[in-house]
């Protein structure tokens, strides 16, 4: 039986963790030490003993591996069967996810299993000395930050969106590992994976950026939405987006910044005609230099902002690309 109370599901492709589960790692320690419980990842695969190991080295108190042909390749109905058994029997206290699209869906999937709630899509998190789990969600669109939490079930699950939290640092193996007991049957694996098409990786990856370019629904069309991916350009950065122009299509998905895309960490931060919801600003954290330019001089963004530019976007980016090139 494990005596971790706090379990980390980690998600791994090709051999490699994902960061999302090592970020969720590095939380899970600083949350532990109020309550003084310990720490455990949650490895399932077909081969995993590696991972495991590496694991150890990132300070979880113990590594619960189940291994089985079945989880080889990441699949709902096998994934949520092993997790479901393992929880039943181990009953820890807090589980975390990674707000991935393979953490969403398993994480939903075992919550209705296991018949306890889920805060979806946290910001944060916090843990009393009593156990007693506080997740941090945009609410109303994103206007206010509410802390919920889900005192009369266990376990008490939570999915964090990627980026949100520091990488956890390695601190030499101190744990164990233990084999996870369960059992899978046919019915646990409905279809075969017979292959894999991966997209190839974005020139200019969001999550790890130092410059980020923001567009948002002021900048008004497809054609000057190209403005915004030539300031990025010519900054040697990525560019990034709020909802309305992924709607529109200017942008892609993978591009969207906040609650409902991804979490930005970078030195420069530009937010072009962007409003500056909290349901975008959540996901841009703590950027070293932050520019507004917004036409409205009591937009939201220049509350964040170190330099605000007030003034029509189109004529400011212009007159900023010309002076960079």
């Amino acid at each position: 039986m494990s005596q971790c109370k706090l379990w980390v599901y980690v998600e791994h492709h090709d051999g490699v963790i994902s960061e999302a589960s090592l970020e969720l790692m590095g939380k899970a320690r600083e949350l532990s030490a109020a309550p003084g419980w310990k720490v455990a990842a949650v490895l399932l695969g077909e081969e995993v003993k590696p991972l495991s190991e590496e694991l150890l080295s990132y300070g979880a108190d113990q590594v619960l591996t189940g291994r089985h042909a079945m989880l080889g390749e990441y699949q709902t109905p096998a994934h949520t069967q092993a997790m479901f058994q393992a929880v039943k029997e181990h009953k820890p206290e807090v589980l975390l996810v990674a707000a991935t699209a393979m953490g969403v869906d398993l994480a939903a999937r075992l919550a209705a299993r296991l018949r306890t709630g889920l805060s979806a899509h946290c910001v944060d998190l916090e843990l009393n000395e009593t156990g007693d789990l506080l997740a941090v969600v945009p609410g109303w669109g994103g206007s206010v930050m509410a802390k919920i939490s889900c005192p009369k079930a266990r376990p008490q699950m939570a999915t964090v969106q990627p980026g949100v939290f520091e990488l956890a640092q390695k601190t030499g193996p101190k744990g164990e590992a233990l084999e996870l007991s369960f059992e899978l049957g046919e019915k646990d694996q409905p279809y075969r994976i017979v292959d894999k098409v991966a997209d190839p990786p974005a020139q200019s990856a969001l999550d790890s950026a130092e410059v980020v370019v923001a567009g948002g629904w002021g900048v008004g069309n497809q054609k000057d939405w190209k403005l915004v991916q030539d300031l990025a350009t010519a900054l040697g950065g990525a560019v990034g987006a709020t909802r309305p122009p992924v709607d529109e299509g200017w942008a892609r998905e993978d591009q969207m910044i906040g609650t409902s895309g991804r979490s930005v960490s970078p030195k420069l931060y530009i937010g072009v005609a962007v409003s500056g919801n909290a349901h975008h600003l959540v996901g841009v954290k703590n950027p070293a230099l932050a520019i507004g330019i917004n036409q409205d001089p009591k937009a939201a963004i220049f509350d964040i902002c170190d330099i605000g530019l007030v003034g029509d976007a189109k004529e400011i980016v212009s007159a900023l690309l010309e002076q960079i090139r």
